[in-house]
C-alpha cells in the first residue's frame, strides 16, 4: 500500500490510529509519502529525536520530498545513500528523504521526485542575522506584522531546485523514456472507460 499526504510542518499527530486507521493493515514494506513541508528535521539536534522516533515506530515506512519549509542545513547533515533506485538521506531506517530529480521503484511503480517550492510569506524580505541592523529590522517588521523570514533560521535558498537538480530530473525522465510514458498517460486521461483515469486526472490537477 502507498499513501500520500503533505505539510506535516513537524507534527506527526495525523498518523495516530484514530486519524489514520488504515495503518493497522500496513507493514514496513508499505509507504506514506509526505509531499513537501515535512519539517521534522528542523533543529538539527537531539530536540528532533522525539518526533523522529515516533515516526520510526509507525508500522509503515515514511518517505518525504522536501518543501519550502525545511531546514536544509540539517537535512544535508545526513549522508547520501542509494535506495530503491535513487539517492536518499536516511534520517531513520524507515524515515527517508527522497532527493530531487530521482526515480524510485516502489511496489512495481516508478516515482519521480522533485521537491521544493517558493515561499509566499516573504514579501517583506529575508533578514540576515549578521546584518548590523538585524534587530531593528526584526522589531519593526514584527510590530507591523510584516511577512518575512530569517536566512538559515526559517528560510533557506535551497527551497527552490537548482539548475543542476532540474538537469538531473530531465536526465532521469529521459532514462525512463518519458515521451513514451507521457503518450500512455495522455491516452488514459482521454479515456473515460479506464478506472485509472480519475487517479491520473486528479493527481495532474493537484
Amino acid at each position: 500500500m502507498i499513501y500520500a499526504t503533505g505539510d506535516l510542518h513537524g507534527n506527526s499527530l495525523r498518523f495516530q490510529p484514530q486519524y489514520f486507521p488504515e495503518q493497522s493493515e500496513m507493514t514496513k514494506d508499505d509507504y506514506m509519502i509526505v509531499c513537501g513541508d515535512f519539517g521534522c528535521v528542523w533543529n538539527g539536534d537531539k530536540s528532533d529525536d522525539p518526533q523522529l522516533d515516533r515516526l520510526e515506530a509507525l508500522p509503515f515506512t515514511v518517505l518525504f520530498v522536501d518543501g519550502n519549509h525545511e531546514n536544509f542545513d540539517a537535512l544535508n547533515e545526513h549522508p547520501l545513500e542509494q535506495w530503491h533506485g535513487g539517492r536518499v538521506n536516511k534520517i531513520r531506517p524507515h524515515v527517508i528523504h527522497l532527493m530531487r530529480g530521482q526515480a524510485f521503484e516502489l511496489q512495481g511503480r516508478t516515482f519521480l521526485t522533485m521537491g521544493g517550492a517558493q515561499s509566499h510569506d516573504i514579501t517583506d524580505g529575508i533578514l540576515d542575522m549578521d546584518s548590523p541592523d538585524f534587530y531593528e529590522q526584526y522589531d519593526s517588521l514584527r510590530r507591523n506584522r510584516g511577512q518575512f523570514r530569517i536566512d538559515h533560521i526559517s528560510w533557506w535558498q535551497e527551497e527552490l531546485p537548482s539548475g543542476e537538480e532540474y538537469a538531473e530530473a530531465r536526465q532521469t525522465l529521459e532514462r525512463l523514456n518519458w515521451n513514451a510514458l507521457k503518450r500512455r498517460v495522455n491516452v488514459a486521461l482521454m479515456s473515460k472507460q479506464s478506472a485509472d483515469t480519475r487517479i491520473f486526472r486528479y493527481t495532474h490537477y493537484c
